[in-house]
């Protein structure tokens, strides 16, 4: 896949994303499908394979955050294998309290399928709004 196909999965797993649907995102992971989160925070880690991220970083998210996450994309720029996506949440908390990060999310593409992607939000929020991983 090039960059015009890359970028529209990506469009079509974001617009699924704002109305709090992830299964396209999920069934776009290769099962080798690698996660960081950028930075030093408590967050800040790699899931490494597709039953990682569904087992160990969703059901941590679940317990949290209310409801099913939902974000928005605002931004798609695409290069090759590579689609970057600025998005931002919409979520609360299971206290209440709003949990609406912003995010840039750095994707690779391997055989139309994602490979890598890596997070970068404010992990002062994630921390102060979700707690402890």
């Amino acid at each position: 896949m090039g960059s015009a196909e890359n970028k529209q999965l990506m469009q079509d797993v974001f617009a699924e994303f704002a109305k709090a649907n992830s299964r396209p995102f999920v069934d776009a992971m290769a099962d080798d499908f690698r996660w960081t989160i950028a930075g030093s925070g408590r967050w800040s880690r790699t899931y490494a394979g597709k039953q990682a991220v569904l087992g160990e970083l969703f059901p941590a998210l679940r317990e949290r955050i209310a409801g099913r996450i939902a974000m928005s994309a605002h931004r798609i720029l695409a290069d090759g294998d590579y689609v970057v996506v600025e998005a931002r949440g919409s979520n609360v908390t299971k206290a209440g309290a709003p949990y609406n990060n912003s995010y840039c999310f750095v994707c690779r593409f391997a055989d139309g399928k994602l490979a890598e992607l890596t997070e970068y939000m404010d992990t002062e929020l994630v921390t102060a709004a979700l707690g402890e991983p």
